[in-house]
């Protein structure tokens, strides 16, 4: 599962190629209703994701990363020799929205398909046919009603422009990345500053405009607007067959859980985790709450008196989350200084 969600995003890199000038829009209520105009195109999903890319490279990485400048060069190195080998520019895409469908395959394991919308400055023909070229004619055609959508096997696209990666942990990691990739994924023009990149079915879906993500699911994902990334989620039931769990009260209050949704922040220099969890009954919502404030007092009486940093850091972090509860719905808010970042950031190497 980890393998697909990773392979999407590493097929998404290496087709996007930007055309132009990236800027970085600022006004606020702008960006917000492009998102969720964006968002609005996606075809129904079980999961939502909005990106804000601009804010993602020029204020969420550098600050997160500030600790550890050898990991956030290694980072910027690997986006430069992305696009010196196949000319794309990640950093001049605007917004991103992603829908995910999950099919269960068996008692114990979902799949997901997904497919991204990706918005920016650039002309999505051009985009077209640099993913071509850098797939050295390795994919095939199909027609969906007028749009002609191209199909790639992202084994094929990456052994062509794979980075050369040094031993670095972020290296380590693309390589792994690179090693679980075979399937297919198909790209096409939705409008002319905009791609739509994903499973060939996720595709059809968007293009053929036979369903549209809900109203209910807009408003969990636009809760709050002008983040760095928002999510949204309905739950399959009965969550806990999905998690390795050996306890059955943990198990019961998962399984009450209905829907998901939250944001990732920068507020000045700390980042900001916010995620609510919906409930059928807020009976359910209550015991789920009893059961985290008990987790957070375990947590706080099993690592309160290390000395290690890092472990310092976990134990601020158990401490300083706020949970609170309003009706069905339990909500987890969490502030890190940057300061406690680079202790954690800084132990990776």
């Amino acid at each position: 599962m980890k393998n697909k969600f990773f392979a999407l995003l590493v097929a998404f890199a290496f087709v996007l190629n930007g055309i132009g000038t990236a800027f970085a829009d600022t006004n606020p209520k702008k960006k917000a209703g492009q998102t969720s105009q964006l968002v609005a195109l996606l075809p129904a999903s079980d999961g939502v994701m909005t990106l804000d890319v601009q804010r993602l490279f020029n204020d969420a990485l550098p600050q997160i990363l500030s600790g550890n400048q050898s990991m956030l060069t290694d980072i910027v190195g690997k986006i430069d020799e992305i696009k010196t080998k196949t000319g794309i520019d990640l950093r001049q895409f605007q917004q991103v929205a992603v829908g995910v469908a999950a099919k269960q395959i068996s008692a114990k394991e979902i799949d997901f398909e997904p497919v991204v919308l990706a918005r920016g400055t650039f002309n999505a023909g051009a985009l077209l046919a640099v993913a071509k070229l850098a797939s050295k004619g390795k994919y095939r055609e199909e027609k969906i009603g007028d749009k002609t959508v191209y199909v790639f096997t992202m084994k094929d696209v990456v052994e062509e422009n794979k980075p050369q990666t040094k031993n670095s942990w972020f290296d380590k990691a693309i390589d792994r990345m690179f090693a679980g990739l075979s399937r297919e994924f198909a790209i096409t023009s939705y409008d002319n500053n905009t791609l739509a990149i994903g499973s060939l079915a996720r595709v059809r879906e968007t293009l053929q405009v036979k369903t549209r993500i809900s109203n209910e699911f807009l408003d969990l994902v636009f809760r709050k607007q002008n983040v760095v990334m928002s999510f949204g989620a309905n739950l399959p039931d009965g969550l806990s067959k999905f998690v390795n769990l050996d306890n059955d009260e943990f198990g019961k209050n998962l399984d009450a859980i209905r829907q998901i949704y939250g944001t990732l922040d920068i507020v000045g220099t700390d980042t900001v985790l916010a995620v609510t969890a919906k409930t059928l009954k807020p009976e359910q919502a209550q015991s789920l709450q009893e059961t985290l404030e008990g987790l957070q007092m375990v947590g706080k009486a099993l690592i309160g008196g290390s000395k290690s940093a890092d472990k310092k850091v976990y134990a601020r972090m158990i401490d300083n989350a706020k949970i609170s509860r309003s009706g069905s719905e339990v909500m987890l808010n969490l502030q890190v200084p940057q300061g406690d970042i680079d202790i954690l950031i800084g132990a990776k190497k």
